[in-house]
């Protein structure tokens, strides 16, 4: 194992728990601890039903679990917090708009007075802020009832809502009303004829809603679980292997933290480094939003979902959330047999089993319940964002009275930057991030509700503040309800990558994905959070150096399985890192690239008997011949060869033209000489080697293109930039020849006839004896200038 364990603060460390000699199933079950984890829950059943009380012929219980309601209108099912309070709930996201009504038909077996319960809270409670925000009514048969719900209780709980009148045994339509549209949320609710309490357990919903106690199952080569990133790069890359795989996701969309459901978008640098096709998949499904937060169509969900689908090895299970997992411990070696996957929406349950598993969960879920060892930051760690944007537009809709949000003024935040699209919006971007001191498990619902307070309060400020006229046209389009978490659990691998590793660039001789983002932390920005120390909501990045950008640093291989259950590969922000590490590997692209390679590990592992350590101690380098292989080649079958097939689509060329294979002479951005502050990027194709640079007008900044002609003659001049809206119309060029300075006002919004990326400035006279360069500036320019390379071709 490598390096110390953190290089700062040292996390709690969570041991497996003592291995059992038979198979055992970790389960989430009602005021019970997990047996490798402590984490109480509630139970999850989520169906329509109802039976009668075992005591009385004449007593009458219903169950409906709300997120099984037939339309859920305009209430969103939220899957975020099964951990913490055991069960997905409906929840009105209306961003200050009462949504629309979630209905359904409800069969009582009965007529009479039934005493009424809905499990839900008062999300505000726990800060003791006024006027509970999550307010909601039942309906029934159009009939609203009396009694208001979430007025209450900082906890879940079954809230008494006094009794309503059933008038006829059969079939009734019973509705959740919005009366607020902010965030009212429901679980479940009960009724009862007589004095029968809610049910407590897992058991007891299962068996009012008649779950059956044996789920189906069903048998995979590969179980993944997560369809963000990594899933998405493990499910496509073995079922292109030939496995048989199950992709399983607890949201209605994939992509994770890159869907529209969170809209982040899509950073580091693929097919690049050891092993330049990994990444040709993430390519194929990766998103070009051009904003985050943007559109929800710039995320592609879509796109994802239909490439999934397309492969014909990959069974894919939306909606489904892992609640166990089955762990055997034999030989003393422990091995997931199979994991227990619940339809977040019927309650339905079915076991996966598998010969191997990919934990991409993001929070280490899979493993923790398996019993695999992990280590986490309680205090102390990365946060979770949830961002928003806001428009203007003429008759705005009014915003309303929000005394439960965060009291904020406009200088409790910083500015929402313009971004441009079909109209001009504006973004709460990446650093609306909480959390920070709160447990990432435990308390991450907390966290999302601080967020939402603080979020609304933001924009409660624009509207009721000492500028309220200026923003009297301006109205919330967005809050992500689903939040994007950085950090949580990070499972133990055979490898424990540290800064230091990655800093010193420590070769390892299964080194595979390449990591091109900086090491990136981050903390809460000092400047915001003067009037809440203990909670603050608005984070700033530190950027450590030592990560090669353009080749990346390979990531150890033994970073992606468990160290301690056999069978158990990880990929994605839970992978056998250290908390600083965590701040390159952890980006969307990087991780799907991980997932890449464990879809090719368990290849080899099927196909050759062994375990993932198996593949390191044996296979090393067949694994790192596939790694080589394009990304559309496939197999047939386990036994067949693998091809590119015919009308299949080839792998995507690489965007980056290494500068060797152009013709004449070409100085790249890493070969010029550099003054002031310039940034990296690589996200505009195509471009010369792995990155391009760019600086706006304030930055001061020059780049010196140096170069010295064979002999004297006529040269054409060519310089390499993408148009960008961002960048300027009158970038300040100076072109250094045998005849003197040429200068240029070059519009870098402008698009090229060429494929390459180069614009011509026209032929010139150069001399060896005389030093030629190309040199780009910023001073006067009225946007980002684009520096990414030039070329000097003899003149035909």
């Amino acid at each position: 194992m490598s390096g110390s364990v953190f290089d700062s603060q040292r996390p709690k460390r969570y041991p497996v728990a003592p291995a059992p000699s038979s198979t055992t199933c970790f389960l989430l079950r009602m005021n019970r601890p997990l047996l490798s984890v402590s984490l109480p829950s509630f139970g999850l059943a989520v169906t329509l039903g109802s039976c009668l009380s075992p005591s009385s012929s004449q007593a009458a219980r219903v169950l409906v679990e709300a997120e099984s309601f037939a339309q859920t209108g305009g209430w969103i099912l939220d899957t975020q917090f099964i951990e913490i309070m055991g069960s997905p709930y409906l929840m009105a996201h209306g961003l200050g708009r009462p949504v629309k009504d979630a209905e359904t038909k409800v069969s009582f077996p009965a007529p009479g007075k039934y005493r009424v319960f809905a499990r839900t809270k008062d999300w505000v409670a726990p800060w003791k802020a006024p006027g509970s925000p999550g307010r909601f009514q039942l309906v029934l048969n159009g009939q609203p009832q009396p009694h208001t719900y979430g007025t209450t209780g900082a906890e879940w709980f079954w809230e008494a809502g006094g009794e309503i009148e059933i008038p006829a045994a059969g079939e009734h339509t019973l509705a959740l009303r919005d009366l607020t549209g902010f965030n009212g949320r429901c679980d479940a609710l009960f009724f009862t004829s007589s004095g029968d309490a809610p049910p407590e357990s897992r058991h007891d919903r299962k068996v009012m809603l008649g779950l059956p106690d044996i789920p189906e199952s069903k048998s995979y080569d590969l179980v993944v679980c997560g369809g963000g990133y990594s899933g998405l790069g493990a499910a496509i890359s073995a079922a292109r292997q030939g496995l048989r795989v199950a992709l399983i996701q607890n949201r209605p969309v994939l992509g994770g933290n890159g869907s529209s459901e969170v809209q982040v978008w899509a950073q580091g640098g693929t097919r690049r480094g050891l092993y330049p096709e990994l990444g040709g998949i993430v390519d194929e499904f990766a998103d070009k939003a051009p904003n985050s937060p943007g559109l929800p169509s710039d995320f592609g969900d879509d796109k994802k979902e239909a490439l999934v689908r397309a492969e014909k090895n990959i069974d894919l299970f939306l909606n489904t959330h892992v609640i166990g997992a089955e762990a055997q411990s034999p030989d003393g070696q422990r091995n997931i047999s199979a994991v227990l996957g619940m339809d977040t929406r019927t309650g339905a349950e079915t076991r996966f089993a598998g010969k191997f598993f990919v934990d991409c969960t993001g929070h280490g879920t899979v493993g923790a319940l398996a019993g695999a060892r992990f280590e986490m930051l309680e205090k102390g760690h990365m946060g979770m964002s949830n961002m928003w944007t806001w428009t203007t537009r003429e008759n705005a809709r009014p915003w309303p009275e929000a005394p439960w949000v965060l009291p904020l003024s406009l200088g409790d935040f910083p500015n929402t930057p313009k971004a441009k699209g079909p109209e001009l919006y504006y973004k709460g971007e990446w650093f609306w991030e909480g959390g920070f001191n709160k447990h990432p498990i435990k308390e991450l619902e907390l966290v999302r509700d601080w967020n939402l307070r603080a979020v609304f309060g933001a924009f409660n400020a624009k509207k009721t503040g000492m500028e309220k006229e200026k923003f009297a046209q301006a109205e919330i389009t967005w809050v992500a309800a689903i939040g994007g978490p950085r950090e949580s659990r990070l499972l133990t691998g055979d490898v424990v990558l540290t800064r230091d590793d990655i800093v010193k660039q420590k070769a390892f001789p299964d080194g595979c994905v390449p990591t091109t983002w900086d090491i990136d932390i981050h903390y809460p920005k000092e400047q915001y959070a003067k009037n809440f120390p203990d909670n603050p909501f608005i984070s700033k990045a530190e950027f450590g150096s030592g990560v090669d950008r353009k080749n990346g640093y390979p990531v150890p291989y033994r970073c992606l399985y468990s160290a301690n259950v056999g069978n158990l590969f990880m990929a994605g922000r839970c992978i056998s890192v250290t908390h600083e590490a965590l701040g390159t590997v952890r980006v969307m692209k990087t991780c799907g690239m991980m997932g890449e390679v464990v879809g090719k590990a368990a290849f080899l592992c099927v196909t050759q008997n062994t375990s993932p350590r198996g593949v390191y101690e044996k296979h090393l380098e067949d694994l790192k011949e596939l790694m080589r292989q394009p990304a559309s080649a496939r197999r047939e079958n386990l036994q067949a060869p693998l091809v590119v097939p015919p009308g299949q689509p080839q792998p995507p060329k690489v965007a980056a033209a290494p500068p060797a294979n152009l013709e004449g002479i070409v100085v790249d951005d890493s070969q010029a000489e550099l003054t002031g502050k310039w940034n990296h990027g690589n996200s505009l194709e195509p471009h010369i080697g792995s990155q391009y640079l760019y600086a706006g007008p304030t930055a001061n900044a020059t780049a010196r293109f140096a170069f010295t002609v064979p002999k004297a003659g006529l040269y054409e001049v060519r310089i390499a930039w993408v148009p960008h809206e961002n960048r300027s119309t009158k970038a300040s060029c100076v072109l250094e020849t045998a005849a003197g300075p040429r200068l240029f006002s070059l519009n870098q919004r402008e698009k090229t006839s060429r494929p390459d990326g180069f614009h011509s400035l026209g032929t010139f006279e150069f001399d060896p004896a005389k030093p030629a360069a190309l040199i780009l500036a910023t001073k006067g320019s009225d946007g980002n200038v684009h520096a990414d390379g030039i070329q000097v071709v003899a003149a035909k």
